[in-house]
């Protein structure tokens, strides 16, 4: 029998609870309902992961979440069920130092922008991250048809190629992911591509061909700068609607 990986180490009952906050905000918010994860790497060991087990992201508590180590294995003997695309998530922090936390969702506005030759533009100043680009996965490019999960580490890879250093990636008929340096950021970007999204559909229809007026990657740079602490209001907001619920 293989043996389990050890934990990074403890993590404060505020980690646990955060993340648990997390799920229950994404639900909130409309971008996750009954399917969809978020997780945050292991603050004192990068090469672990804390993410929730496979339970609905409304109903996480702070004892649901598990740790994993970057081959997407269950630390110390946890012998829970577990997501099975927490590979999307491993991969991702493989691939990027520099992210700390990742949402992936099924977010409905969202979709239909891997579906069709129309990129998503950031459409706002709260959603400047997106003024990079969005790139699109597409499964079927390195696997053929497949039941569109990335339920294994090859999976995992080639996602995590297509998102290079951008800050989201859409993933053709399935969803997307978010990313952040904290969980906070990775939040607040996975709600604010779906209200982009919305945004997007709304001016496509008003705009009845023209171009659109879409943040430039230089004023994308500069507004995201400014959502990296004021945009974290919104956090707070949707911390303190978790906190006055449940009491962590």
């Amino acid at each position: 029998m293989t043996q389990s990986p050890a934990s990074g180490g403890p993590v404060s009952a505020d980690v646990h609870a955060d993340i648990a906050a997390a799920s229950r905000i994404l639900a909130a918010q409309g971008v996750v309902d009954g399917f969809g994860h978020v997780s945050m790497r292991h603050p004192d060991a990068p090469d672990r992961f804390l993410m929730p087990r496979a339970i609905a992201p409304a109903l996480v508590q702070p004892d649901d979440i598990m740790e994993y180590d970057l081959e997407s294995v269950a630390c110390a003997g946890d012998d829970r069920k577990g997501f099975i695309e927490r590979y999307i998530h491993s991969e991702i922090y493989k691939a990027r130092p520099d992210i700390n936390s990742v949402v992936h969702s099924h977010s409905h506005s969202v979709i239909p922008f891997g579906l069709v030759n129309r990129p998503m533009q950031a459409m706002f100043h709260n959603a400047a991250f997106l003024a990079t680009g969005v790139p699109v996965f597409d499964i079927r490019d390195d696997f053929g048809s497949t039941d569109m999960l990335v339920c294994d580490c090859p999976r995992g890879v080639s996602l995590a190629k297509t998102l290079g250093d951008k800050n989201v990636a859409l993933m053709r008929a399935h969803g997307s992911v978010a990313c952040g340096a904290t969980l906070q950021t990775a939040v607040f970007r996975a709600v604010y591509t779906e209200v982009n999204a919305r945004i997007q559909h709304w001016s496509l229809a008003l705009a009845e061909g023209d171009p659109l007026a879409a943040l430039s990657p230089e004023e994308g740079e500069l507004a995201d700068v400014t959502n990296q602490t004021a945009g974290m209001r919104a956090w707070d907001l949707w911390r303190h609607g978790v906190r006055s619920q449940t009491g962590w």
